[in-house]
């Protein structure tokens, strides 16, 4: 079996970076609006801003923040101009959930299709909130907000290195898985574990 040239070892993988995982990706959406589930919000003092114009360096943290756990390993990859031009592509939103003025979680809404489509392209609650249920809540807010844009879908992916729950909350919320795919997924080289 040959290994697709997607699927080759990154440039910065090295055999010290740890083995390669691999995963399925589970591609969902959602072709009408779905009524409104109102999760509960937290007890807590909380706030769901969105970040307008957000630096390069804050994202890099955030990610990191929030998907350390879970292999979230392709923004990290990707230079400061690649990620500067897709923080500032135009319909791309991003929105921090904080608890008590501590960033608890985030997702990013990106327009595709020329608008008919919006993505939830990340979508998680950092390592220290989750227990919470926050993630019921934070899900609502992503989809009543894609949906005020108008598309004729929203879509989402997720993948078996996420939280084990996640499937099945995006399918709970609605969303309809309709493809999966195998992937390979590397460990991130010496030179990018650590924020830059």
């Amino acid at each position: 079996m040959t290994t697709p040239a997607s699927e080759l070892p990154p440039a910065d993988w090295t055999e010290t970076s740890g083995p390669v995982a691999e995963s399925r990706i589970t591609y969902l959406e959602m072709t009408a609006r779905p009524s409104p589930r109102r999760a509960p919000p937290p007890l807590d003092a909380h706030a769901l801003i969105r970040v307008e114009e957000p630096p390069v360096a804050y994202f890099r943290w955030l990610y990191h923040y929030v998907g350390r756990d879970w292999m979230w390993v392709d923004r990290r990859r990707w230079d400061d101009q690649r990620l500067a031009q897709h923080l500032a592509a135009p319909g791309y939103a991003l929105y921090v959930l904080s608890l008590k003025g501590a960033p608890a979680g985030f997702f990013e809404l990106v327009a595709l299709d020329g608008g008919q489509r919006v993505d939830l392209g990340l979508f998680g609650i950092a390592p220290d909130f989750i227990g919470r249920r926050l993630g019921p809540f934070l899900l609502d807010q992503a989809i009543q907000l894609a949906w005020e844009r108008g598309p004729q879908r929203v879509t989402v992916d997720t993948c078996t290195l996420d939280h084990p729950k996640a499937l099945i909350l995006y399918q709970r919320f609605g969303f309809a898985p309709y493809a999966t795919r195998e992937r390979l997924v590397w460990p991130l080289g010496p030179g990018l574990r650590g924020l830059t």
